[in-house]
């Protein structure tokens, strides 16, 4: 494993179910992967980079044959083994810098991976040839101008759009996206995007949002407005091919 690579087991707290994030973190990451499987409908086979907080595996086992997972703390695949005794898919324990394989794969997933890793143009690169050809890489990240991140700056949450926050560092991130440099990274790196949508438009913050009746209504159609907004969302959502 790369010595670069920061000490993943070290940045699992908010990854279990009582993080200070759980209340959004069941909402996207139960709805992105429906929103990625809507696209391909089900293929032979799906490569998936980090287990994160669990909600996923499950989600795209169901949609494919086979389902390999990559995840480079031990800390989260035992989280994951502990709760997922059946989990059909398997799960390689391997920094994404370091995985190699003969195998090629028709969807890959960077589910909220690129803004972790050290060097987001070397993963890119790396998994590109991982693809079969007609392959599809699906990525999501967060968004820097996010509705709630521009918020944040009028009132003097953050200092600007692209720092990092306490969530953003208790969660292990390195930068922060939109929707521009998103699409630079991947076009940079030998991609061609095909499909962009936003997920989760957050008007204002979680606290206030509960006191709103009808909170998990409100969540839900959130969700659904934010797919045509990508600009204003909490996170952003790419499908893109080998260039």
């Amino acid at each position: 494993m790369t010595a670069a690579t920061i000490n993943l087991d070290a940045v699992t707290s908010e990854y279990r179910p009582n993080g200070a994030t759980a209340i959004e973190n069941d909402l996207i990451l139960n709805w992105y992967p429906a929103r990625i499987i809507k696209r391909f409908d089900h293929c032979n086979s799906l490569l998936e980079l980090g287990i994160g907080h669990g909600y996923t595996p499950s989600i795209f086992n169901a949609a494919c044959d086979r389902h390999v997972i990559i995840e480079g703390s031990q800390v989260v695949i035992d989280l994951f083994d502990e709760k997922n005794p059946d989990f059909s898919g398997e799960v390689v324990f391997s920094y994404f810098e370091d995985f190699d394989t003969e195998e090629r794969f028709d969807v890959i997933v960077m589910g909220f991976v690129l803004e972790h890793v050290e060097d987001p143009g070397l993963v890119l690169a790396r998994f590109r040839k991982f693809l079969k050809p007609g392959g599809r890489l699906f990525a999501a990240v967060p968004n820097a101008k996010s509705m709630n991140r521009r918020l944040g700056v009028e009132l003097g949450k953050i200092d600007d759009i692209y720092s990092l926050n306490a969530n953003d560092l208790a969660l292990g991130h390195r930068r922060q996206y939109c929707r521009d440099t998103f699409q630079q990274e991947l076009e940079r790196h030998g991609y061609s995007v095909t499909y962009q949508e936003g997920i989760y438009l957050k008007p204002l913050p979680l606290g206030v949002l509960k006191t709103l009746p009808d909170f998990q209504e409100n969540l839900e159609a959130m969700l659904r407005v934010g797919i045509d907004f990508p600009d204003l969302c909490v996170a952003l959502l790419m499908e893109a091919e080998a260039a």
